[in-house]
């Protein structure tokens, strides 16, 4: 059996991302039931996918943002972990999920016709991380 003392912080990282996505998969299930019935006292038929009710595309945008990044990130912390150093690992899976967190109130409630200049505050950090774990790997690979 491996020793998981070493891997303390990228299993914590792991364990709250995988914690932060379903947070964000039950914020969209009650946002879609909250949707349904508003739209429903207006005598509205809500449509989810055809719709385009911006407060509705803004929750999907970050359910799916998350788990689009899940792979990339998770891979790369742990081969980061594995083969760099698991401090480091942690410490960019920290900021990185410190950034996944802060997405949705950079994103805003509804989505409008552009991106908001805010997203930058939380995907910046984020792309920072993954190229910290990814530059790790390369670094140990050429030199």
């Amino acid at each position: 059996m491996i020793d998981p003392s070493p891997y303390a912080g990228p299993l914590v990282v792991t364990l709250l991302y995988v914690a932060l996505y379903y947070w964000f998969q039950t914020r969209l299930i009650f946002l879609k039931a909250r949707l349904t019935r508003e739209y429903k006292e207006r005598g509205e038929k809500f449509d989810r996918y055809f719709g385009a009710d911006r407060e509705m595309l803004a929750g999907d945008r970050v359910q799916l943002n998350t788990l689009e990044h899940m792979p990339v990130f998770l891979v790369l912390l742990w081969l980061h972990a594995a083969f760099v150093d698991p401090t480091s690992a942690t410490g960019a899976g920290v900021l990185y999920l410190v950034a996944r967190v802060a997405y949705p109130f950079a994103m805003g409630s509804r989505m409008g016709r552009g991106p908001r200049g805010a997203i930058l505050l939380a995907t910046v950090p984020g792309y920072g991380a993954i190229t910290w774990l990814l530059g790790g790997l390369v670094w140990v690979l050429v030199v």
